[in-house]
């Protein structure tokens, strides 16, 4: 599983169960996102842009700090702002380890929960979305048969396509007028129905 701190090889791979679990809150998924938007914030800037009560901020920066994924910014005046340690990574299993394969299934299902409410949100307001913006989105399945290696493939193609975009988190004037926020949730796996299906003649039944 990878994040934009969403699957990139440039990024550091993370395996040790307690860092995967310091991921596995969804205060913390959303002060990732608000620092990855607005480069630097405050607790009180994050507490203001989640809902959440500035102690609780701030203690959820503390504890992403601990583990690496947030660092303190420069300070400004009073303010004492926090920002990312690392704009992308890759959270994965150490498969010798029973806890870091635990973990890694906890953040997993943690991350498709929160994109999957983000998916219903956009869809029960696509009457108040200009057309082209509607247009433009996509949500599309497809099944074929591939190997492992190739469904590697397509995850490294995922993140280099997206890539490209990333310097405009850093460098606003390089955002093309007209820009929003836009999510891609890429997801590969083997169907869960056919998991047990080793066949390899193409034919399907």
């Amino acid at each position: 599983m990878s994040n934009d701190a969403t699957p990139h090889s440039s990024g550091p791979r993370i395996t040790d169960p307690q860092r995967l679990r310091a991921l596995a809150h969804p205060l913390r998924n959303e002060l990732l996102d608000v620092l990855r938007i607005e480069g630097e914030a405050t607790a009180t800037q994050c507490a203001e842009r989640t809902g959440e009560s500035v102690a609780s901020c701030s203690f959820h920066l503390r504890m992403l700090a601990k583990y690496g994924f947030v660092e303190p910014g420069e300070p400004k005046g009073r303010e004492k702002p926090w920002r990312l340690a690392v704009r992308s990574f890759t959270a994965t299993a150490d498969f010798e380890d029973p806890a870091s394969k635990f973990a890694l299934r906890e953040v997993s299902s943690l991350v498709v929960e929160r994109e999957m409410q983000r998916l219903r949100d956009w869809i029960a307001r696509t009457d108040e979305e200009p057309r082209e913006w509607v247009e433009a989105s996509t949500i599309a399945t497809s099944t074929f048969w591939a190997t492992a290696e190739e469904m590697s493939e397509i995850s490294r193609t995922l993140g280099e396509l997206t890539d490209r975009f990333t310097d405009r988190f850093d460098d606003p004037a390089k955002r093309p007028e007209g820009a929003r926020i836009v999510r891609l949730l890429g997801v590969t796996t083997v169907d869960p129905d056919r998991s047990s299906d080793a066949r390899t003649d193409g034919a399907d039944s």
